[in-house]
């Protein structure tokens, strides 16, 4: 089977579930996005020794997969006409839990923040630094899409969480590189 399909070649795509949409729909920019972020993450693991954060971020790159298949479906399409479940996977609560805990760990090792953080440290916490920018965008592309076709909440709740994870882990591989923390402070101008 060959990789190329020409399909494509008139500006569609097919959505999971057979449904032709432009490349430019709002469905296609969310599951995009995702997919960016996605590679930004792999990007970011290719800085980071540290096999616990390791760990983590592949297991959140599976759970990006998971979340980018099911914004690929419409909500019509998520039920099979015999009631099953198209996606054999989706995220559920459970995996924004997995973030607030991994996010609370982190946190006590942590100095509490007194001024926003510059973007920045060494090249790990600046990877992880643009990869909560890109989650910001693609949580903003799938509220963009849910206000025109519904989105299950927990996807945007999964990537507002994730946002907030990125930025955490960025400080603690900070921490960890021993990486001095420079703070945005308009006292200082």
């Amino acid at each position: 089977m060959k990789i190329y399909t020409k399909t494509g070649d008139k500006g569609t795509t097919a959505l999971y579930g057979g449904k032709r949409v432009s490349k430019a729909s709002a469905r296609v920019e969310s599951y995009g996005n995702i997919d960016e972020l996605n590679s930004f993450i792999g990007l970011a693991k290719s800085e980071i020794t540290d096999e616990k954060v390791l760990n983590q971020l592949k297991k959140i790159q599976f759970d990006l997969f998971t979340l980018g298949s099911e914004s690929a479906t419409p909500t019509d399409k998520l039920t099979l006409a015999n009631g099953k479940s198209r996606l054999t996977l989706m995220i559920s609560e459970t995996e924004i839990e997995e973030l607030e805990n991994w996010m609370d760990e982190y946190e006590t090792q942590l100095e509490p923040l007194q001024y926003f953080i510059l973007p920045g440290g060494g090249k790990s916490a600046t990877a992880l630094h643009v990869c909560r920018t890109v989650c910001r965008r693609a949580e903003r592309s799938l509220v963009f899409l849910n206000e025109s076709e519904e989105v299950r909440p927990e996807l945007i709740k999964y990537l507002n969480r994730l946002s907030d994870y990125l930025f955490v882990l960025a400080r603690y591989v900070s921490k960890l590189n021993k990486e001095k923390e420079e703070y945005w402070n308009p006292n200082d101008r």
